[in-house]
Parts: structure tokens; C-alpha cells; sequence
């Protein structure tokens, strides 16, 4: 599916409330078991007894609903504005629970904490970093987050309970996934939006005639319950332990936040009927709420928020509603549900085989949307190495880890991870070529029509040093004064502003990058437009026609407080 196909609502839109409550409860079904059961499996694990396992579980809903909240939000630095659900992240588990056996709970809930502010410095330092975490990095992380999770989901499509017979988890499975298919590509209206909830009442129903649905928990639950407080406390003096374990914790952390920006690219490109470019402030507001939800998670002692970027790709495909107010909505659920035990007990009893089917059709969405975002600047020869080997590191590591085997120790749990392991081969890939490329030139000037002498004198001593001939030296120069009109638009702001002008040659072509604070509407996006406007255009649409004509690719990048515009000049 296109970015264009199916989008009913996109995230600035108010769809009915029946409509809204409909597909948030749907997001509620699909984000709540990851975080009860990531959870679950720390807890048990932490041998702190049955009053922290009430305990985290149910903070650990309720800050997934609060994070859930803050991710919807669109209000400068913080908020993805879209509908992305977080919870409790795997990624910390085997650390975490490394760190409580050697130093303890307050050295852990410290250790969470710290690590956590990291991703404020990440998303404050993200244009500085804006050719290091490409697309390419962005579109590698979703696969391998979609390749780690997969062999987990095929794993619970045979798990049924003692007694029961082999083949059931795989029969449930398989009506569940046919269901959820059968709707999705063939029904319409209503019918297709309700698809995925059908198919899991469905498989629950499958699963009762085969003897796996057991509802012992829902039950058992009260309906009303708020547990007994849970406080670590924290280490105001770390010792060494924490010294030693700190270095690992941030590179969980760092992986977790460029998670976040892979799913928050990812989620923006299906939830507009049109393609657009993506909004880098959206992505550091995403990262920067996943970094409260972070931090109140290490507070509670319990596992930080990661995003489950997964849960809106299938919410937006299946249901076309994209509507940030859904976030909101599966926000306030899963606070609500935190206090009601009866209610959550009921998501829980669905089978491992449905959740498994269902787990298996999100991550194959996931899958396809990450290969969309690696195409998002194109694919040169460099691109496709990176990718190439980043994934047969990453995923080879998820089959048989040597590294971890090799290493052992505390360090050994860190790159066990594929995933993590994938994801900074391609960081370091990436800035091998960075590094590895021709000396960058620079001019710094007022965003001011009397600074075009200087671009132009500027690109014409870049272009004379290239050797290039006069037709190829007159059309770079006439770009960056094409690009210059461009940005400086019709208004002119009363505030002087900076422009910094970066010219890099490559093979029989410069790259110029003209960093400024720009005007709200994105540069690439009303270049895509053109095609869509009159015959008459507007002189500053005559601009943009000639910018796009003379120019091989243009691209913009918007961050907060600075407006990244890269333009390629073939010689």
C-alpha cells in the first residue's frame, strides 16, 4: 500500500468519536501484551518478589499510556505528532537484569535514569548528525527490528498448553492470519476497519473449540485494583559497578532512540494520503517524549518506553485513520487500564497462537515499510552496500551469535543483540563515507538578497577550482542564486538570519547544503506541488521550476530552530 492509498484521516484530522474509539482500542489490543509481557518476564526474572511484579506491570501500562499521549502531541520540542504507541522496551532486559544482580535495584533505577537523558543529547544534536543517521540507517534499524522479532512470533505459534494437541497453536494461527488477510484485502468500509479485532475474536473463538483458550486470569481478577507502591530509591554515590555497566546502558539507549527515529519517519510516510517529506522536528519531538517516558520508567523502577512503530503502520493500513487524537485516545485507555485489572486480564487471555499471527502480519508491514524508507533518497552503489552489509550482520547475528560467544561477559549480552550490532555497522559504514569524502567548503552570510555576490563569487572559485567549463560553472551559480530566492520567499522577517552555505565536489557533481531558519512550509514539498498548480505560476513558483530544472535533486530537512536545504549540480 502506497502512502496515498487508504488514508481516510490523516493526523491533523477529526474523525467521528465512535470512530476514534474504535481504532484506539484496537491499538490498545495490539500495544498492551508487548509491555505487560516484556514486563512479566523482568519481573519474574528479578527475584524481587510478587509485590514488584503487580507493581511494574501496571506502571509499566500506565507510562506506556502517558508516553502514548506525549508521542501524539505536536508542540515544539516535544511530541511526534502521530499515532505512535511506546511500552516497556525488550532491549533492556538482559542489562537490566545484569545490573540488579551485580549492583542492585537503586544503582539499576540510576542507571536507567542516566542513560535515558541521552536521548535528550541525541535528539538536540540530530541536524548535527543528519548524514550519519540517514534514511539508509533509519530504513536498516525498522528491518532488523522487524527480522529480530519475527523467529519470537513463530516460536508462540506453538505454544499451547499440556493436554492440548500439537497442531492447534499452528490451526489458531493460521485462521487467524487467513481472517485478518481474507478482510483486509477484500473487505470495504466498516468491515475492513473492524478486520484485525475480527480476526483475533476469531482465532480467540478457534482457540476455545481447540482447548488452548484458558481464562483462569480473567476470572481471578478484581475489578478494581491499585497496588501496593514500589520505590528502588537511587544511588547518589555510584561506585565502580555503575561505572562499568554505564557504557552498555548507553548503547542500548543510543539503539532505542534511532529506533524512534526509524519508526517515526516510518510512521509519517503512511499517515498522509499524499507523500510528503519527512518532518525532522516531529522526529526529535518523538524522541524527546520517548525520553520523559524514559525517565519516569527509571523513577518507578521499571524497563524505559520504547516506540512500537509496528502498531501504527497496521493501525493506518487496515483502518486508513492516522489521526493523532487516536494516540491520545490509546493514551488515556492504558492509564485507565492500569487501575482496572479485570479489563487487562481479559487482553491477556488471548492465545499465543493469535497474538502470534498477529505479531507475524505487523512485523511483515514493518518489514515493507522499512525497505520504503531506504528508497526514500535513492540507492546508489554506497547505499547498497551499507544496507547489504548491515543486514547480514544483523540478521546472521540473530541466527548465531560468534561475537557474543567470543567476547562473553557483560559485553557479550550487549552484542547479542543483532539488532544493535546491524544497527551500528551501519553507523559506522555511513560515517566511513562521510569521512572518507572530499573536504567540505564553507561561506557563512546573512539570509539576505545583498549576500548573493558572495554565494555567487563563492561558487564560481569552487567551480574554476573543479575545473569546469563555463556552461557548468553559470548553472552552479545560478542555482544557489535560485536557491537563495527560493528561501528567502516573498516575506522577509524583520530578525536578521543566518545562512551557512556548504559546497562538497563529488564524482562530475557538487553538493551544496544552505543551512537557515526557514519559513514553515517545507522547500521540497512545494517543488513536488509544482506539477499539481496553473499555468500562470507566481514568480515565486517561476523560482522553484527553475531551481528544480537546473538542479539533479533537492532535498529539505527540518529541524527545530534550523531548515537544512541540500541541493546536487551535475557538471
Amino acid at each position: 500500500m502506497s502512502p496515498s492509498e487508504g488514508v481516510t484521516h490523516e493526523p491533523d484530522d477529526s474523525p467521528p468519536l465512535g470512530l476514534t474509539l474504535g481504532v484506539g482500542f484496537q491499538g490498545v489490543l495490539i500495544s498492551l501484551p508487548p509491555t505487560v509481557l516484556t514486563m512479566l518476564l523482568f519481573a519474574r526474572a528479578s527475584g524481587l518478589g510478587e509485590g514488584y511484579l503487580t507493581w511494574s506491570v501496571l506502571a509499566a501500562v500506565a507510562i506506556s499510556g502517558i508516553t502514548t499521549g506525549l508521542l501524539a502531541l505536536r508542540m515544539g520540542w516535544v511530541g511526534g505528532g502521530h499515532i505512535l504507541p511506546a511500552g516497556a522496551a525488550p532491549s533492556y532486559l538482559a542489562i537490566g537484569l545484569l545490573a540488579l544482580e551485580q549492583a542492585g535495584p537503586e544503582t539499576l533505577a540510576t542507571l536507567f535514569i542516566v542513560s535515558s537523558l541521552f536521548q535528550f543529547g541525541l535528539s538536540l544534536c540530530l541536524p548535527l548528525l543528519r548524514r550519519v543517521i540517514t534514511p539508509v540507517v533509519s530504513g536498516t534499524v525498522v528491518i532488523l527490528i522487524a527480522v529480530s522479532v519475527m523467529p519470537l512470533t513463530i516460536g508462540k505459534l506453538g505454544q499451547v498448553p499440556d493436554g492440548a494437541p500439537a497442531f492447534a497453536g499452528p490451526a489458531v494461527a493460521a485462521i487467524t492470519l487467513l481472517t485478518i488477510a481474507a478482510l483486509g484485502l477484500r473487505a470495504t468500509g466498516p468491515l475492513r476497519l473492524w478486520g484485525p479485532l475480527i480476526g483475533v475474536l476469531v482465532g480467540c473463538v478457534a482457540a476455545a473449540l481447540f482447548g488452548i483458550y484458558d481464562a483462569t486470569h480473567l476470572i481471578e481478577a478484581p475489578w478494581v485494583g491499585v497496588p501496593d507502591l514500589w520505590l528502588p530509591g537511587f544511588d547518589l554515590s555510584p561506585g565502580a559497578e555503575f561505572w562499568a555497566l554505564l557504557p552498555m546502558f548507553l548503547v542500548v539507549s543510543l539503539s532505542g532512540a534511532i529506533k524512534v527515529v526509524g519508526g517515526s519517519v516510518v510512521v509519517q510516510q503512511v499517515s498522509r494520503r499524499e507523500a510528503r517529506v519527512t518532518d525532522y522536528r516531529l522526529v526529535q519531538g518523538a524522541v524527546n517524549a520517548n525520553g520523559i517516558g524514559s525517565v519516569l520508567s527509571g523513577f518507578l523502577g521499571i524497563l524505559p518506553t520504547g516506540t512500537y512503530a509496528a502498531t501504527s503502520v497496521s493501525l493506518t493500513n487496515f483502518t486508513g485513520v492516522a489521526a493523532r487524537r487516536v494516540g491520545y485516545v490509546i493514551g488515556i485507555m492504558l492509564v485507565v487500564l492500569a487501575l482496572l485489572p479485570k479489563p487487562m486480564a481479559l487482553l491477556l487471555t488471548i492465545p499465543d497462537a493469535v497474538t502470534g499471527a498477529y505479531m507475524l502480519m505487523i512485523m511483515g508491514l514493518l518489514f515493507v515499510e522499512g525497505l520504503r524508507t531506504l528508497s526514500q533518497d535513492g540507492l546508489d552503489p554506497r547505499k547498497v552496500l551499507i544496507i547489504a552489509i548491515s543486514l547480514a550482520v544483523g540478521v546472521g547475528l540473530q541466527g548465531e551469535n560468534v561475537i557474543a560467544d567470543a567476547v562473553g561477559g557483560e559485553w557479550g549480552l550487549v552484542l547479542g543483540n543483532g539488532m544493535i550490532v546491524g544497527a551500528v555497522t551501519s553507523i559506522l559504514l555511513t560515517t566511513f563515507i562521510e569521512l572518507a569524502a572530499p573536504r567540505r567548503r564553507r561561506l557563512e552570510v546573512q539570509l539576505d538578497i545583498h549576500a548573493l555576490p558572495r554565494i555567487d563569487d563563492f561558487l564560481g572559485r569552487i567551480a574554476a577550482g573543479l575545473g569546469w567549463d563555463e556552461d557548468s560553472s553559470n548553472r552552479l551559480r545560478f542555482v544557489g542564486e535560485e536557491a537563495l530566492s527560493s528561501l528567502l520567499g516573498d516575506e522577509q522577517e524583520e530578525s536578521p538570519r543566518r545562512l551557512i552555505v556548504l559546497a562538497r565536489p563529488g564524482a562530475g557533481m557538487v553538493e551544496l547544503e544552505f543551512l537557515a531558519v526557514l519559513e514553515e512550509e517545507n522547500l521540497e514539498d512545494r517543488i513536488a506541488y509544482l506539477n499539481e498548480q496553473s499555468e500562470s505560476p507566481e514568480a515565486q513558483e517561476i523560482s522553484l521550476r527553475l531551481l528544480r530544472h537546473f538542479a539533479s535533486a533537492v532535498r529539505h530537512r527540518k529541524y527545530q530552530g534550523i531548515d537544512i536545504v541540500t541541493v546536487e549540480v551535475p557538471r
